[in-house]
């Protein structure tokens, strides 16, 4: 869980980084990478609730 979390802070960042990069300077090359991030945090996320709701079971 440890583990899920620190990938999810790292993809938070980096979304966060290319997003600004194509918001402020038109990078389309960012503006890619920022999509591709943000479908990789939708699929942590949907892990993150899986394991959630395991041990909220516990």
């Amino acid at each position: 869980m440890k583990n899920l979390v620190e990938n999810l802070n790292q993809l938070f960042s980096d979304f966060a980084k290319d997003a600004a990069l194509q918001v402020e300077n038109g990078n389309k090359a960012a503006g890619t990478r920022a999509r591709k991030t943000s479908l990789a945090i939708e699929k942590a996320l949907k892990e993150f609730r899986k394991i959630s709701v395991e041990e909220s079971k516990k």
